[in-house]
């Protein structure tokens, strides 16, 4: 699927939110629309659509006799609301989208990008990630490698799923971060809770569970971490506690865009909080902040290298 398809399937999510009136996270669909000029001309083009829909129903009703008839039609071409309005979007999104129901979501190493869900929720997709989503059920999202943060809405009835290689989270109301590459899958709860391969091991992980699980195998380790650092990564901040320089460096890469590796044998755990625009600056910070060495080959870093 082609970028500005994307920008417009999520135009489509926001005008079905806005639309709705209990909506009320405004700021954060502000903040979406500034993220680059193309989100606000899609949110116009969607909400010109409907109310040019809307406008067709309008005429196509039999008016009283006492009718204003005269009266020049209001159309809102950045804001409307109403189970119409919200009804009309829907209607506009089935024959607006492309055929097949499932699509992409990639960012660049670097890159950081948010994904408004038609039901509510929101993903905040990190740099080097791929998320595979269906148009027909926004409940349902697999995340193909990379890392997210979920914000979901609970429902009981048709609870919010992430496959994530052969393993399957399903939330219990929640926020939570996965984390999946190419040797294991990492995931930790803020909110709530998720339950890990709820047909397998039916692993319950509450506020400030940490769960790591190799890819391919039934074992796993759970350990404590501070709610507040989950997702924390979305603020800016990275906070490592016993990492592997090997993990370190691809997490830094990932959320930087900055090549980073790890020595040749190096064993070297580190523990401590990194903020990432200073890396961004000089990614010589990244061995002063976590005490140790680096070295530069190329345009690759190189950690625990003297």
């Amino acid at each position: 699927m082609q970028r500005d398809d994307l920008i417009r399937d999520e135009a489509v999510a926001w005008a079905v939110r806005t639309g709705d009136p209990a909506f009320a996270d405004w700021e954060e669909f502000v903040a979406w629309l500034e993220q680059s000029p193309g989100h606000a001309a899609a949110y116009d083009q969607v909400a010109a659509s409907v109310a040019d829909a809307a406008d067709g129903l309008r005429a196509a009703r039999p008016q009283a006799s006492n009718d204003d008839a005269l009266r020049p039609a209001v159309r809102t071409r950045r804001w409307f609301g109403g189970a119409l309005a919200a009804s009309l979007v829907a209607v506009l999104a089935i024959f607006a989208w492309p055929s097949g129901s499932t699509y992409y979501e990639e960012t660049a190493p670097g890159e950081t990008r948010m994904i408004a869900l038609a039901d509510g929720g929101r993903i905040d997709l990190a740099g080097g990630s791929r998320v595979e989503l269906d148009r027909n059920d926004p409940r349902l999202v697999r995340l193909e490698s990379g890392r997210a943060l979920f914000t979901v809405r609970h429902d009981g009835d048709h609870p919010f799923r992430v496959i994530a290689g052969d393993d399957t989270l399903l939330d219990v109301g929640t926020v939570f971060d996965v984390r999946l590459d190419k040797a294991s899958l990492a995931v930790a709860v803020a909110e709530g809770a998720v339950v890990f391969n709820p047909d397998r091991q039916k692993v319950r992980l509450a506020p400030g569970d940490l769960l790591r699980s190799a890819r391919g195998s039934d074992t796993y380790e759970q350990v404590k971490v501070a709610p507040a650092q989950v997702g924390e990564w979305r603020e800016g901040r990275l906070t490592f506690d016993g990492t592997s320089l090997a993990d370190a460096a691809t997490q830094l890469e990932q959320l930087t865009g900055i090549p980073f590796r790890a020595a040749p044998g190096s064993e070297t755990r580190i523990a401590g909080s990194i903020m990432l625009d200073s890396v961004r600056e000089d990614p010589r910070a990244a061995g002063a902040l976590l005490g140790v060495p680096m070295r530069r080959d190329g345009d690759t870093w190189i950690l625990g290298a003297n």
